[in-house]
């Protein structure tokens, strides 16, 4: 039986309520520092839970608070940083040719829109689609190989053209490869908490796009802020993000991108504004249910739930879904009014010396929280990420880092 209690303690409420805007405080420092994520700052909290005054459940708080706001703020630094030339716009990630074309700040409100969306279906959701998990989990579980096995295989076939699916399956192949030498590896950086993790994403998915943009132009001037994309297509597309956010809170080693890349094909509507709404809609919609799958099978899904379960935090879900409530109506506010500051100041910014300080500060990341397996693990991974960009095929593909190993 869960630990659940009611309580309308006004100590109580007001303790949590500043556990929750702390979380989100963090949550907003890591979604714009590239490089740095919620998971981290969570497992630094985790280890110095003892040190924090307060009963644990407020450290759960702070920790769910800042991995849901993460989820909503990350789409800025990734809309304003590593913008290229105008002219490789057809090669630039999906959410980059929109700024291109100076729609950055409708980008922004689509994908708080996404997010949003996400949480409020996600939470009433979250019930049902728990109860047929849990009888489909034995199953799953039994043939998780397979499951992952045909996950990659999904990534593959549905790229289009021979060339694409040859550069998916050495991206699969390579990015795996790295998983498999590095995620077990002994890595100890300057900080308690030690991640691998951190120079392997950076690398893999942050700095080709940065290096591709040391030439570029930078962001150029933003139009109006209005969404184009109809109502019920961004219900829609937030809708098929939160269901397939489900593959990502309950099956490991499925990324956002990947469930993203998979939704996009459910959908009708195709292009960089389904994109941003889909995926973050299942970025959002994977932290309500981890939080639920973790609950139900006691198996933290996510870097903030592997944290809360290290702090041994007790799982009051009235609590836990306040502090992921609060979080999400925070995030949905604070992206379009931090978004446009941050694409106004990137955009005054020279984009050369805005790219190779972004990438020694990714450098100096990978040193502090792994040494000096880090740094080599960030050089690795750099080259892996050319993979896609070179071929043509999606940069989901990349996530062979943890598909491999956990299938393997």
């Amino acid at each position: 039986m869960l630990p659940v209690r009611l309580t309308a303690d006004p100590l109580s409420v007001a303790g949590l309520l500043v556990a929750v805007v702390g979380g989100v405080c963090l949550g907003t420092l890591s979604g714009l520092v590239p490089g740095l994520h919620a998971n981290t700052l969570a497992l630094l909290l985790a280890a110095t839970a003892g040190e924090v005054p307060g009963p644990r459940l407020y450290v759960g708080a702070a920790m769910l608070a800042a991995g849901v706001t993460h989820t909503f703020l990350d789409v800025v630094p990734a809309l304003a940083l590593g913008v290229p030339d105008p002219a490789m716009a057809a090669g630039a990630l999906p959410s980059h040719r929109l700024v291109i074309e100076g729609r950055g700040r409708e980008a922004l409100r689509l994908s708080a829109l996404g997010s949003g969306g996400a949480v409020l279906l996600a939470v009433p959701l979250a019930v049902p689609v728990t109860a047929v998990m849990t009888r489909l989990y034995p199953l799953v579980s039994a043939n998780l190989s397979l499951v992952l096995g045909g996950i990659a295989a999904l990534l593959v076939l549905t790229e289009r053209g021979l060339g694409r699916r040859v550069g998916a399956v050495l991206s699969l192949a390579a990015s795996g490869a790295l998983g498999l030498a590095l995620l077990d590896a002994p890595v100890s950086g300057a900080l308690p908490v030690s991640d691998v993790l951190v120079p392997l994403f950076s690398g893999l998915f942050g700095a080709p796009v940065l290096l591709s943009a040391i030439e570029g132009d930078g962001v150029p001037p933003q139009a109006d802020a209005r969404v184009t994309t109809p109502p019920r297509a961004i219900a829609l597309l937030a809708t098929v993000g939160t269901l397939c956010g489900a593959a990502v809170g309950y099956l490991p080693g499925v990324s956002s991108a990947v469930a993203a890349t998979l939704a996009l094909g459910l959908t009708t509507s195709r292009g960089p504004r389904a994109f941003v709404v889909t995926t973050s809609g299942v970025n959002t919609a994977t932290a309500v249910f981890a939080l639920f799958a973790l609950v139900a099978f006691g198996d933290p899904r996510t870097g903030v739930l592997v944290a809360l379960d290290r702090a041994a935090v007790p799982l009051a879900l009235p609590s836990l879904l306040t502090a992921v409530a609060v979080a999400g109506v925070a995030g949905a506010l604070l992206v379009p009014v931090l978004g446009d500051r941050y694409l106004r100041t990137v955009g005054r910014l020279d984009p050369t010396w805005l790219s190779v300080s972004v990438l020694a500060g990714l450098v100096c990341l990978s040193a502090v929280f792994a040494g000096a397996v880090g740094v080599g693990a960030f050089g690795a991974a750099t080259l892996v990420g050319h993979l896609p960009p070179r071929s043509g095929c999606r940069r989901a593909t990349l996530m062979g880092v943890l598909l491999v190993p956990i299938a393997l």
